[in-house]
C-alpha cells in the first residue's frame, strides 16, 4: 500500500526515498573503504563495524529500490514469489543487524572488562565464527517464517498495509488460524529480540560497572566514549523496531506503521555512519588519510 495514497507527494516521497538510500550507501562503503584500507583499523572492534556497515546496505537494499520503482511505474504490486524473496532478505539483513549489534556490546565488555585478554579472546578465528553465526541465524530465522508462510493458503489478491512485505503483516493475512503464526513470531521474538537486549543490557552492565571502578576521571571518559556510539545505534534501533511490533493492529491499519517503519528500515542505516564517523577519531582520521590517497 505504499507511504501514501497522495499523487501530489508521490514526488517528494520519491527524492526523499533516494536521497536518502544514495547516502545511506555512500556513508557505509566510505566506512568499509576506510576499514579496509587502514592497518590500524584492523581491530575486532572495526571488523564489527565493516560487516555492520555492509549488513546496513543490505538491509535498506531489500526495500528502498521496489518503493522507488513502484513510485516511478504508479504501480504497488508484487508477485507472491517476490514478496517471500523480499521478505526472506529483509529477516536475514535485520537479524544480522540484531546480532551484530550484540557481538558489538560483548567486544566492548571484553575490551573495558578484560583488558589483559582481550587479544586471546577476541582472536580473527573468533571474530569470523561471531559474524558467520550472525549471517547463519538471521538466515534460519527466514526460512523459519518462509515455512510457515508456505504452510498456510492466501487468498488471490491481498493489500499489506506497508511499503514493504512486513512478515508480521504477511502471516497475518493468512486464511487460518492464528495459533501457530503466534507461537512463530513469540518464538523469533525472544531468540531475536529478547536474548540479544537481554546480552547488550548484561554486556554494559558489567561496563559500567567496570568503569565505575577506574580512579581517574579522563580513564572513565576515554571507556564511555568508546561505547557511546554503540549505545545510540541500539537505541535507535531496538527503540523505532520494538515501536513498530508492539504497535496496535489500527496503527496498521490507519498507515501510521509504515511511516513509524522507515524509521528502523531507512533512517537507522542511514544515521549508523555519521554517529560513528562523528563520535570515533579513529575512523575519521582513516577517512582523512583515505581522502588524501585518494586526491
Amino acid at each position: 500500500m505504499g507511504l501514501s495514497e497522495d499523487p501530489d507527494l508521490q514526488p517528494l516521497l520519491f527524492g526523499l526515498l533516494l536521497s536518502m538510500y544514495l547516502v545511506t550507501v555512500l556513508g557505509n562503503l566510505l566506512i568499509i573503504l576506510a576499514v579496509s584500507s587502514d592497518s590500524r583499523l584492523h581491530t575486532p572492534m572495526y571488523f564489527f563495524l565493516s560487516n555492520l556497515s555492509l549488513a546496513d546496505i543490505c538491509f535498506i537494499s531489500t526495500t528502498v529500490p521496489k518503493v522507488l520503482m513502484n513510485i516511478q511505474t504508479h504501480s504497488r504490486a508484487i508477485s507472491y514469489v517476490g514478496c517471500l524473496t523480499k521478505m526472506s532478505l529483509f529477516l536475514i539483513f535485520g537479524s544480522m543487524d540484531d546480532l551484530l549489534l550484540t557481538v558489538m556490546a560483548y567486544d566492548r565488555f571484553v575490551a573495558i572488562c578484560k583488558p589483559l585478554h582481550y587479544h586471546v579472546i577476541m582472536s580473527p578465528h573468533l571474530c569470523g565464527l561471531l559474524v558467520l553465526a550472525s549471517f547463519l541465524f538471521g538466515f534460519l530465522e527466514s526460512q523459519l517464517h518462509n515455512l510457515v508462510v508456505l504452510h498456510f493458503p492466501y487468498s488471490n489478491s491481498v493489500e499489506i498495509a506497508n511499503f514493504f512485505c512486513d512478515s508480521s503483516q504477511v502471516l497475518n493475512l493468512s486464511c487460518s488460524d492464528t495459533f501457530t503464526k503466534n507461537i512463530v513470531m513469540c518464538f523469533a521474538g525472544t531468540v531475536y529480540a529478547f536474548l540479544p537486549l537481554s546480552g547488550i543490557f548484561f554486556s554494559y552492565y558489567k561496563i559500567v560497572s567496570s568503569i565505575l571502578r577506574i580512579p581517574s576521571s579522563g580513564g572513565k571518559h576515554k571507556a564511555f566514549s568508546t561505547c557511546g556510539s554503540h549505545l545510540l545505534v541500539v537505541c535507535l534501533f531496538y527503540g523505532t523496531a520494538v515501536g513498530v511490533y508492539f504497535s496496535s493492529d489500527e496503527s496498521s491499519i490507519t498507515g501510521k506503521g509504515a511511516m513509524a517503519s522507515v524509521m528502523y528500515t531507512v533512517v537507522t542505516p542511514m544515521l549508523n555512519p555519521f554517529i560513528y564517523s562523528l563520535n570515533n577519531r579513529d575512523i575519521r582520521g582513516a577517512l582523512r588519510r583515505l581522502h588524501r590517497r585518494t586526491v
